[in-house]
């Protein structure tokens, strides 16, 4: 339930965070005039985000009758969550720096077409966190069917960053967003890489690919699944104790490099940028008072 909570809570402060800028922007500018369609172009995103997440989940459950046909839907979708995974953690930390200015300047052109352009550049923005995480979330929740554990710890994480944003915002709060974007970055490189290894696994499931029998290695006697720390394991990462070969190289070739390549260390004037001043920019940008 932790993977699941982490990518609420990731995603949520994504999203609170574009949102506060806009907020911000339309208060010190006054034209809270424009705050009803922010808002409404924000509830339009959520709900399409809710309804997008119910139509994977009703395509899975009710659509495919087939077993093989159900498998082989999850392989896909896993393998789409983990680009969008792998997509958004190195979008955030290349373009975290500038965000504040590119949605300001959006929402000035967006205030001189009118309403439903304001409207629409909320909704945009928000849209996109809003799919995203409903994509991970179902494959990162797949095999608990008829446990609700991941759904709620996914709401709550989404809690969790609306409360730590409005904090930002109000200015009683002082995080170091850019340690803490680079912190859940890498554990979701993680979580990304059990997507993706239970996603080789459904294709073997499905009969795509071969080897559903051909074991890396068997340590079943001293990582027993029944334990806590097993179950965390398969839970946060997909960590299991009898993985395939095609599971284990999948899991491998993903997390090495691309956790390799998200933490190097900045070499550039631009990569010292993106990497160290992300906490700062964000946090300015969501404090009416400091923009």
């Amino acid at each position: 339930m932790f993977a699941t909570y982490l990518i609420g809570l990731r995603e949520g402060l994504e999203a609170t965070l574009v949102v506060s800028i806009l907020v911000a922007f339309l208060v010190k500018s006054q034209r809270r005039d424009r705050l009803p369609q922010v808002w409404a172009g924000v509830g339009l995103a959520v709900a399409l985000s809710v309804l997008f997440g119910w139509l994977i989940e009703y395509t899975s459950t009710t659509l495919l009758a087939d077993y093989k046909d159900r498998e082989l839907f999850e392989a896909i979708t896993s393998v789409a969550a983990v680009v969008f995974v792998t997509w958004m953690i190195f979008w955030m930390r290349r373009a975290a720096r500038t965000i504040a200015g590119e949605l300001r300047g959006k929402l000035t052109e967006a205030l001189a077409v009118g309403s439903l352009a304001v409207a629409g550049m909320a909704f945009l923005a928000v849209v996109r966190e809003g799919l995203e995480t409903a994509l991970i979330f179902y494959s990162a929740a797949q095999g608990a069917s008829g446990d609700s554990g991941p759904l709620l710890a996914l709401i709550g994480g989404i809690v969790t960053a609306v409360v730590i944003g409005v904090l930002l915002y109000a200015s009683a709060l002082r995080i170091n967003l850019s340690k803490f974007f680079t912190w859940t970055g890498a554990l979701l490189i993680l979580v990304a890489a059990g997507i993706l290894k239970y996603g080789v696994h459904d294709f073997q499931e499905a009969g795509v690919l071969p080897g559903l029998n051909d074991l890396a290695f068997d340590i079943t006697s001293t990582l027993d699944p029944s334990t806590w720390y097993a179950a965390l394991l398969a839970g946060m990462f997909n960590v299991t104790p009898a993985p395939t070969v095609l599971e284990t190289i999948a899991w491998i070739a993903y997390a090495v490099p691309v956790l390799a390549l998200f933490l190097r260390p900045a070499t550039t004037a631009r990569g010292a940028d993106t990497t160290t001043d992300t906490g700062t920019e964000a946090e300015a940008a969501t404090t009416p008072q400091r923009a």
